[in-house]
């Protein structure tokens, strides 16, 4: 798995196809974060933002091997291996802008409550922030895992899916997603950190269950087409 991890990821930097979902990263902290705002305010932005990025990162991955290749691979491993690894580069890369973003924004923003009335100890609030953005990362894998290859083929209901169910994961009760940002919202406007840790074991379950059967079921798909 390390190997086909490396390979993944190396395919993943050496394409220009990572560049669309990282810039509209960028572009989300640019236009949603501001010098001086309300730190956990930023972080919360910041990690739903994440989300979509990541279910983009995981169809850039998972259909990314020209299918000889993939095929080559999947001979020397397995199938399911190699579907794993491409998940796994994804959500590494999403993890990394994940990590960068939190820093940036532990340095740029301001310590305080939303109001600005109650002082918020820096190191708690970007555990938190931490903590929320892996539970976004590994929702938005969730997403992209369900909604591209080998579980649904054709480009454009694959498309639509990963977006509808991008938006619903951020905005339905229930979702770990949901769970963390509100989390986050709150500990803003009553000047206390809550960590994210149920959320975030209950976002790994969620990514195990929608990546098991994305696995398991890559021996059958078809031939790769552009995502």
């Amino acid at each position: 798995m390390t190997a086909l991890f490396g390979y993944q990821t190396a395919l993943l930097l050496r394409s220009q196809r990572w560049l669309p979902p990282v810039l509209l990263y960028g572009i989300f902290l640019a236009v949603g974060v501001q010098s001086g705002q309300p730190v956990l305010d930023s972080f919360g932005y910041a990690a739903g933002a994440l989300l979509p990025v990541t279910a983009w990162l995981v169809r850039v991955c998972a259909t990314q091997e020209p299918p000889a290749a993939r095929s080559i691979a999947a001979a020397a491993t397995s199938p399911p291996r190699v579907h794993l690894a491409s998940l796994l580069a994804a959500v590494a890369c999403a993890g990394a802008l994940g990590a960068v973003g939190t820093t940036v924004i532990a340095l740029i923003s301001k310590a305080t409550s939303a109001d600005n009335r109650v002082a918020i100890p820096l190191l708690p609030a970007t555990a938190a922030g931490l903590l929320a953005a892996a539970v976004c990362v590994l929702t938005g894998a969730a997403v992209g895992a369900l909604c591209t290859r080998p579980l649904l083929h054709a480009r454009g209901w694959s498309l639509t899916a990963t977006a509808l169910v991008a938006l619903l994961a951020l905005v339905t009760s229930g979702s770990p997603a949901k769970y963390a940002l509100t989390g986050l919202v709150t500990g803003s406007r009553t000047g206390t950190v809550q960590l994210s840790v149920l959320p975030l074991i209950s976002a790994l379950l969620v990514a195990v269950v929608a990546g098991a059967p994305a696995c398991a079921l890559s021996s059958l798909r078809g031939a790769d087409g552009e995502s």
